[in-house]
C-alpha cells in the first residue's frame, strides 16, 4: 500500500498520526511525506530559518520514513487560503507521479486556515482514486468524528515519542510535545474501543481496489 501523509505544516502528521504511521511502516507499506510549509514565521527568534526542515528529517527518520520520500514545499503559513490553487496544482502533480492507495490529511473539523485548505483539496484530487483519512490535532479540533481506530503498540508509541522530541523549536512552546501528553491520548483513544492503545481518524472517502 502506497500512503501519502499530507502535513500543512512540519510536525502536524507526527503529532497526530505519527504511531499509525510507524505502524505502516513496520508493516511493509510505502510511507510518503509532504510538508508546505516550512513554518520560519513560527520559529523562536534564537533559531535560524530552515531549522524547522532539519528538525523535520529528524523526526520523519524516527519513524522510518526515507528521506527520498520527503517532499518540502514552502507556502507562507497561515496564507493557504490564498495560496489554494497552487495548492492544489501541486497535489495533483502528487497524485499523477504517485496515486496512493491512502492519503493521510488535516480532518474537515480542524479550525486551522492552512489545515482545513489542505483538507479541502486534497479531497478535491483524491476523491475518485484514493483512500482517504482525516487525522485530529489535539489543538485545533472543537469536535471529531470517531470513525477509524488503529491499534499501535508502544513500540509505535515510541517512535512517535522520539519523532516529536525532535522539533526542539517546538516543544518548548506547545505543552502536547510531550510523552506524558501522547501516551494519555493514546490511551483515551484506546479506551473508546476496548484497546490498550490507538490513534483515531475521520473517514472522509473510502475505496476499495479489488
Amino acid at each position: 500500500m502506497k500512503v501519502l501523509v499530507l502535513s500543512p505544516h512540519l510536525d502536524d502528521a507526527e503529532i497526530s498520526a505519527g504511531a499509525t504511521i510507524a505502524r505502516f511502516i513496520e508493516e511493509g507499506h510505502s510511507i510518503f511525506y509532504v510538508g508546505f510549509s516550512l513554518a520560519d514565521v513560527s520559529l523562536p527568534k534564537t533559531y535560524k530559518k530552515g531549522h524547522l526542515k532539519l528538525e523535520c528529517l529528524k523526526a520523519t527518520e524516527k519513524l522510518g520514513i526515507f528521506q527520498k520520500n520527503i517532499t518540502f514545499l514552502n507556502y507562507e503559513t497561515r496564507q493557504f487560503p490564498r495560496d489554494r490553487q497552487q495548492i492544489l496544482e501541486d497535489l495533483y502533480k502528487i497524485w499523477s507521479q504517485l496515486h496512493p492507495d491512502l492519503v493521510l490529511t488535516p480532518s474537515s473539523h480542524d479550525t486551522h486556515q492552512d489545515h482545513q485548505t489542505i483538507c479541502e483539496e486534497s479531497k478535491r484530487v483524491f476523491k475518485t482514486s484514493s483512500t482517504i483519512w482525516g487525522y485530529e490535532n489535539p489543538l485545533n479540533s472543537l469536535h471529531f468524528t470517531y470513525d477509524i481506530f488503529v491499534e499501535v503498540s508502544k513500540t509505535h508509541l515510541d517512535k512517535k515519542i522520539q519523532s516529536i522530541l525532535q522539533y526542539d523549536s517546538q516543544r518548548k512552546i506547545r505543552k502536547y510535545f510531550s510523552e506524558d501528553f501522547v501516551l494519555s491520548f493514546a490511551k483515551t483513544n484506546g479506551f473508546r474501543c476496548a484497546l490498550p492503545y490507538a490513534e483515531c481518524f475521520e473517514l472522509i472517502r473510502e475505496i476499495r481496489k479489488l
